[in-house]
């Protein structure tokens, strides 16, 4: 009988071929599989690739225990009674078929309001709604249709946190055989005759072929799945040739030990492996140590207020500590699991949920990192320390803030496969000319030139390139969100900066009274009405006036660039705006005050006069010789003369812009093709940091955080933001350097490879050494060029 392959899983299919709709399947578990894509309209999943899916396994009672309150907390990495989220790892993620299916699972469920694919990890993060969904149920349901999660219970940690040690048994396998090999081959090298020519040659070479079936079957194995799926998907990859050189090398090995014409080409084959394969260990680990370092370091400079012996002191959010007593202000992201003690929380949990329901908390109640209060001020006690990784994924949350396209990448993988292309030809172009010209260095040709010229050093230069001035930038207090964002900032040409906060310092303003005296109750209410809020005049003008005691507030309300409101106890007051206060009569001063009304009216105003950043002259000098500069800003004009003074001429300055008109007149040059910088606050900046093609927000010492942003200054690095994109220009540099010198190798290594003068095994030793200088190359250009920031 005629075998054919099975629709969802590919494997061949003998008596036991179940027929839907013509479409053959090897059992009743995938025939269930493509009948709930079906009913669910999801049979596209069969488009993007053939046979994509994974035969489901039989799983009753396996995940009882998910059933176990105890159990779904350690895994949940979310839960506010409504929503749960969760971070499954899936290990049969491995095509685009597999991230659709992933994605889509609210298709399949409703109750499932978001998932997201990891394809790296192979991860997916799904959200859901407990009451109608549970952890259990969306483990059955990934289950039956094939992408059963694994899960860890020794420690409640999801299986994404074990080692994967396939890659070091693989080359502990590839060495062994290969030290066996060569030992073996000792014989033939030396042309040993007599004893050995009579009585041992073919035992040992057929020794030689065992010790070469676990390297080529086993240690070589991702190779070949990389290639085939690459061939399947009509694309070239790097390891295309890789394959092919060790079949040819194998395939021709055992021929010449079959029909005794040769000792075969044993020892270069498991070599050419085993080499491989330790350039890959030592790149994995290189990037691995990069990545961590990153990671440790936190991508965050921002802040968080903690009440320590009844003062209120700036803290970094990885050194807070369970039992630590913190104060969020109103717009501040929580940054720790914990309870909270007193105030009005109203927390916005869509960073997390993607849901902008407020929700409110009362005493005793927990609260989850990555709520935003929305409401005044709160105080919380932390029952956990920070989880960065947790933030850093919030950060990087594509449903939060704007995907912007990752051009450099796309540019490597284009010259990866051009460059696979051409090396293909040349392979089979030079072998035809040796089978004339010699027939017996054909294979060697053939071998060395698809190993020698593996584009693996082209693929290397960007990663670590981007990945080790990410990790400088960070310890110079400059925080990206990720490698894209350098390639952008590469490329911009036109400068936007916001002004209060931005370029002027809220540390070193002073303001000035003028109007009816306050009373004291009036003083304590406005003191405390500030102390929620975290826009800049507000956090300067808290800092000027004297202390009062710490009420709370019965109402609290901020408006994004007009003002404040809170009462307490029947007494009210509005904080910002002439406008905002109900105060129109203000068109004979333009210095930036900040404006006050009570129930008994208008009261008066605080006139800022700014003080501007360190360096700030120097640097828009810098930056006019490459950029065309803009100040885009909320205030009115009451600066333009002294600004005019500070800055470069012709700088082009706009007043009185609301977030929207910033947001439109970035878009606007963005159409006429402009490549934004914008430089904000991150408060009312929001719209036009994440518009830009980059936006940076420069953070004072406030937990000010928003996934618009692209990444985070620490203001006392403000004067070095021209180092900091001279420094990225420089990276693009160092990347097409390591381009020219990956081609010059390959020109040499071709040159000799196509004449017939290099083996493939010292090709395979030269590969991984290639791969290797491209790492030393970039991580020193880089370091080079980090030691050149203040």
């Amino acid at each position: 009988m005629e075998s054919k392959v099975c629709y969802h899983c590919g494997d061949n299919c003998t008596d036991t071929t179940i027929l839907i709709k013509d479409k053959p399947f090897c059992c009743q578990g995938c025939k269930t599989v493509y009948e709930i894509l079906s009913e669910s309209d999801l049979t596209c999943y069969y488009d993007l690739q053939s046979s994509p899916g994974a035969i489901p396994k039989e799983i009753e009672g396996k995940y009882d225990f998910l059933s176990q309150d105890k159990i779904i907390e350690k895994l949940v990495e979310f839960d506010d009674g409504k929503t749960q989220i969760a971070t499954l790892y899936i290990p049969h993620i491995h095509c685009s078929s597999c991230i659709w299916i992933l994605e889509n699972l609210n298709k399949l469920n409703p109750a499932i309001s978001l998932s997201q694919v990891n394809f790296g990890k192979k991860t997916v993060r799904v959200s859901y709604n407990t009451s109608a969904f549970s952890l259990k149920q969306l483990v059955l349901l990934l289950s039956s249709v094939g992408y059963e999660p694994y899960i860890s219970l020794d420690d409640y940690k999801t299986g994404q946190e074990n080692v994967n040690r396939s890659l070091i048994y693989k080359l502990g396998v590839a060495g062994f055989a290969f030290g066996n090999v060569m030992f073996l081959s000792f014989p033939e090298y030396f042309e040993v005759n007599e004893f050995w020519l009579e009585q041992y040659k073919h035992v040992f070479r057929w020794i030689m072929f065992a010790f070469s079936l676990p390297v080529v079957f086993y240690a070589a194995q991702d190779y070949f799945i990389s290639a085939f799926k690459a061939i399947k998907t009509k694309i070239l990859n790097i390891d295309i040739p890789i394959a092919l050189g060790v079949v040819v090398l194998f395939l021709r090995s055992t021929a010449e030990i079959v029909f005794d014409i040769g000792s075969g080409f044993f020892d270069s084959l498991t070599g050419l492996v085993f080499f491989l394969l330790l350039g890959k260990f030592f790149q994995q680990k290189t990037y691995s140590f990069l990545s961590f370092e990153r990671d440790y370091k936190s991508y965050f400079p921002i802040a968080v207020t903690k009440i320590f012996n009844n003062e209120e002191v700036p803290v970094q959010v990885y050194d807070i500590k369970k039992g630590d007593r913190l104060l969020i202000r109103n717009q501040e992201l929580i940054p720790v699991d914990g309870i909270l003690i007193n105030g009005n929380a109203r927390i916005d949990y869509s960073f997390v949920t993607g849901e902008s329901e407020t929700v409110k908390k009362s005493s005793g109640d927990k609260l989850f990192a990555g709520g935003k209060q929305t409401s005044g001020v709160i105080e919380m006690e932390a029952i956990k320390s920070v989880e960065q990784s947790y933030l850093t994924q919030l950060w990087s949350n594509d449903v939060f803030s704007k995907n912007k396209e990752d051009g450099f990448t796309t540019l490597t993988n284009a010259i990866s496969k051009r460059f696979t292309i051409a090396v293909l030809s040349i392979a089979f172009i030079a072998t035809a000319y040796w089978m004339f010209a010699d027939s017996s260095k054909a294979l060697n040709v053939f071998t060395a030139v698809l190993i020698i010229a593996c584009p693996c050093a082209i693929a290397l230069a960007a990663p670590f390139t981007f990945g080790n001035l990410l990790r400088i930038f960070g310890k110079k207090k400059f925080y990206l969100k990720n490698a894209s964002v350098l390639e952008q900032l590469a490329h911009i040409d036109t400068v936007i900066f916001d002004k209060t906060g931005t370029i002027t310092s809220n540390k070193k303003s002073d303001a000035k009274y003028e109007g009816v005296p306050l009373s004291i109750d009036e003083e304590v209410l406005l003191k405390n009405t500030l102390r929620g809020s975290n826009h800049p005049l507000s956090r300067g003008l808290y800092d000027i006036l004297k202390d009062n005691d710490i009420v709370a507030l019965d109402y609290f309300e901020e408006h994004l660039g007009q003002g404040i409101e809170a009462s307490h106890d029947s007494q009210n007051i509005k904080i910002g705006s002439a406008k905002f206060v109900g105060f129109n009569n203000d068109s004979a001063v333009l210095n930036t005050a900040v404006h006050i009304s009570t129930n008994k009216g208008y009261k008066g105003k605080y006139t800022f006069y700014n003080s501007y950043r360190k360096g700030l002259s120097k640097l828009f000098n810098k930056l006019k010789k490459h950029f065309d500069l803009v100040i885009l800003s909320g205030d009115n004009e009451g600066e333009l003369e002294n600004l005019k003074k500070l800055l470069p001429a012709k700088t082009k300055m706009l007043f009185n812009q609301k977030p929207d008109e910033k947001l439109e007149y970035i878009k606007y040059h963005q159409s006429e093709g402009a490549k934004v910088l914008m430089v904000g606050d991150g408060l009312n900046d929001a719209g036009a940091l994440a518009q830009s093609n980059v936006g940076i927000a420069i953070s004072e010492n406030v937990n000010v955080f928003s996934p618009a942003c692209d990444a985070i200054l620490d203001a006392t690095k403000f004067n070095q933001l021209y180092q900091y994109i001279k420094a990225s220009k420089s990276a693009i540099k160092i990347i097409k350097w390591s381009f020219l010198l990956s081609l010059f190798y390959n020109i040499i290594g071709l040159y000799f490879a196509v004449t017939g003068q290099l083996a493939p095994v010292i090709a395979a030793i030269l590969m991984p050494l290639s791969s290797i200088s491209i790492v030393i190359f970039t991580t020193l250009a880089t370091n080079w060029v980090g030691r050149k920031l203040q």
